[in-house]
């Protein structure tokens, strides 16, 4: 299997993410549909928050059973510094978007039309940063299938796109549970499947001629952090809809979603 062949079927493992976006199309707000998909959401981001962390770690905690301190001490140190980026980061882009809606400068009004109903409103702007921590752990998703095709390893590269691309497929609906019922638009839901779902793509190029433990790492610890986040934000709004027999049986959901779709990608031997 060439380069190329490898690389479109990563492109298509990415793009799965988009089975489960027009479900953010929903006419009717639904409320009991929404809690019940905002739960689902953190149940799979729950699951993702883990399985970042645990792979993440795994090259830690294997330099450490070596006796390899400093090699440990600098990977975690990536760990640390990018984890702290991607959830403080996204605490301030919060803070600073709020304080530029507020201030709204020149051209102000057409950007705001363009975007209506989309990433300017409080749901659009979490289904956005869903959508981001995402993309940051699919990157990694599509690093693991480069290297095994750069290795020779090609029945698991192949193994692993099957897996990854039914993984996706549930992603693409936790990054709309927020928007249910406001209707985005269709070039609004591209934008995110192109940011959740293409760095799968871009990861597979890069693990076909690339492999290195610490990028893996810099690129997990940013998907953790802004995973967290998110589920944070996605825990605020559950409270509120106060629905705790949905958003308790969507989590449980979720949480099995994400390990039915991981046994796939562990069956492959990765």
């Amino acid at each position: 299997m060439s380069s190329a062949q490898i690389a479109l079927l990563g492109a298509i493992a990415g793009f799965t993410i988009y089975l489960g976006l027009p479900i953010g199309r929903l006419r009717a707000p639904m409320p009991r549909l929404r809690a019940g998909l905002n739960a689902v959401a953190i149940g799979i981001l729950t699951f993702l928050l883990w399985d970042v962390l645990t792979h993440a770690w795994e090259p830690i905690d294997e330099a450490l059973g070596h006796q390899e301190i400093g090699s440990a001490l600098g990977n975690g140190a990536v760990l640390a510094v990018c984890l702290g980026a991607g959830l403080l980061g996204l605490v301030y882009f919060d803070r600073w978007s709020a304080r530029r809606a507020a201030r709204p400068g020149p051209g102000a009004a057409a950007v705001s039309e363009l975007a209506a109903g989309t990433w300017r409103s409080a749901s659009g702007e979490l289904a956005l940063m869903i959508a981001v921590g995402i993309g940051l752990h699919n990157f990694a998703e599509g690093l693991a299938i480069g290297n095994s095709a750069a290795q020779g390893q090609l029945a698991l590269a192949v193994l692993l796109i099957i897996g990854f691309g039914l993984h996706n497929a549930t992603e693409g609906f936790g990054i709309v549970a927020p928007l249910t019922g406001s209707r985005p638009s269709w070039r609004f839901l591209a934008l995110l499947g192109l940011i959740g779902g293409g760095p799968t793509f871009v990861g597979t190029l890069v693990g076909q001629s690339f492999v290195n433990d610490t990028l893996s790492i810099a690129f997990l610890g940013l998907a953790a952090g802004s995973i967290l986040y998110v589920v944070i934000e996605l825990l605020a709004v559950a409270r509120k809809a106060a629905l705790k027999e949905i958003t308790t049986w969507g989590v449980f959901v979720g949480l099995l979603l994400g390990f039915a779709t991981d046994a796939i990608v562990t069956a492959a031997g990765a």
